[in-house]
């Protein structure tokens, strides 16, 4: 078993696609839950949801769906006090046996001499769920002292590293205005593909010529087979420059892995308004 799924539920440009022509913002999340089993909580890094909202959002999914919110952006990159974090884990208590994992990600200034108040972040947030986060600091990306440090403190809590792959992002030059964008705002690192826990995770970050992200994820399907059949549940998350098309490239994914291992996933039943035959695995062109 695997999650899949988009950086967020609510996109009007899904219309007339994952979603029906006609739909209200109201409708949006339940309607990704049908073909989505995850989604990364990017909304709460910037604010945070009411509990109004957090109940809805609770009634509007299946006890099978799993939300990964993101620590807020005043705690993981303003460094403040972990009673901050201590509320914002009260807020979302009532989604608990809905939240995969909390997501911590950490700004490109946040280096290796942070790592001993890193480890009280961590701490806190496992005592309550499983947690992954994301480093952008080169140094941890270095294959020698630094990152074997944030690996041993990160097997020390059972925490995941999760891994952006944004190489498919840069293999073109930016001729959109979405494109260069994403290209300004996305980091471009490394990309390391390990599971620490039994929930590795990586975003993919794409493009929007689908098919040109095939050469860029194959790798991912490789991972992904050895994960499962390890007995882990792996968590994957698709990006496009606008996320116009992350749904389809999320789709696109499943199908190839579906056509390599056998292993399909609800995103690839028909959607209100897209053809059945929309998406067709072509593992052929490796």
């Amino acid at each position: 078993m695997y999650y899949l799924g988009c950086p967020m539920w609510a996109n009007s440009r899904w219309r007339g696609n994952l979603f029906l022509k006609d739909s209200q913002p109201a409708t949006f999340l339940s309607q990704y839950g049908r073909f989505f089993n995850a989604v990364e909580g990017n909304t709460t890094f910037y604010a945070d949801p009411s509990p109004e909202m957090i109940t809805r959002w609770h009634e509007q999914t299946c006890e099978q769906f799993r939300f990964n919110f993101k620590v807020p952006k005043s705690i993981s990159h303003q460094l403040s006090p972990t009673e901050e974090l201590t509320s914002w884990l009260d807020l979302v208590r009532p989604l608990s046996k809905k939240i995969g994992f909390i997501h911590l990600q950490l700004p490109a200034t946040y280096g290796p001499e942070q790592l001993p108040r890193l480890s009280s972040l961590l701490e806190q947030i496992r005592s309550e769920h499983a947690c992954a986060l994301e480093v952008r600091h080169p140094a941890f990306f270095d294959k020698a002292q630094h990152q074997q440090a944030l690996h041993q403190l990160l097997r020390a809590t059972q925490t995941e590293r999760l891994c952006l792959d944004s190489r498919a992002l840069f293999s073109v030059t930016a001729d959109t205005p979405a494109l260069m964008d994403a290209q300004q705002k996305k980091p471009r690192l490394p990309v390391h593909a390990l599971a620490i826990t039994n929930q590795p995770v990586f975003r993919f970050i794409g493009l929007d010529d689908l098919a040109a992200n095939r050469p860029f994820y194959q790798p991912w399907l490789l991972k992904m087979q050895l994960w499962c059949a390890q007995g882990l549940t792996p968590y994957a998350f698709f990006h496009t420059p606008d996320n116009t098309l992350a749904p389809l490239l999320a789709r696109q994914f499943a199908a190839d892995f579906a056509e390599m291992t056998g292993e399909s996933h609800p995103v690839l039943a028909p959607w209100p308004e897209s053809p059945v035959d929309s998406v067709k695995p072509q593992l052929t062109l490796f």
